[in-house]
């Protein structure tokens, strides 16, 4: 069996420094922004390619606040 196409489990530390916010902030998007995440056991585990997909749709968008730019 070839594990080629198989994507790896990425940590919660991980994740942080891949999109450099805080463990505050990845906790707060899993729990109110439907961040994708996996609770095993303790630990959190996510997969890169559904991070990205959930940033790329808006998910990690700054809601709270008005947009910078005028379009």
């Amino acid at each position: 069996m070839s594990d080629n196409n198989i994507e790896k489990w990425s940590t919660l530390k991980e994740v942080q420094e891949y999109l450099g916010v805080g463990r505050d902030t990845m906790l707060q998007w899993i729990a109110k922004r439907n961040m994708p995440a996996y609770k095993v056991g303790r630990l959190w585990k996510f997969k890169l390619s559904e991070v990205d997909e959930w940033v790329r749709t808006g998910g990690a968008a700054d809601t709270s606040e008005p947009a910078d730019s005028q379009e």
